[in-house]
């Protein structure tokens, strides 16, 4: 089987990682890109092991789904 086309459900930066810190970060503005990395940074690793360790169990439950399919479209259920 093929490399299935970019989805969201299936990347665990678009479904874990950007919403967490996203909310963290929500009405900060920047002058310079180091300082927004800086910032971006500092949330990220304040993420405890656990919730990394949640993240990557619950990611194989799309990943399944989208084998069972044969990377297929599928819609959320």
């Amino acid at each position: 089987m093929g490399h299935p086309p970019y989805s969201p459900d299936l990347a665990p930066n678009d479904f874990f990682l950007f919403p967490s810190v996203k909310n963290k970060l929500r009405g900060q503005r920047f002058s310079l890109p180091e300082e927004a990395i800086e910032a971006f940074k500092y949330p990220v690793l304040k993420i405890h092991l656990s919730e990394w360790n949640r993240c990557f169990e619950n990611w194989f439950k799309p990943m399944q789904k989208c084998i069972d399919h044969r990377g297929e479209y599928f819609e959320k259920q």
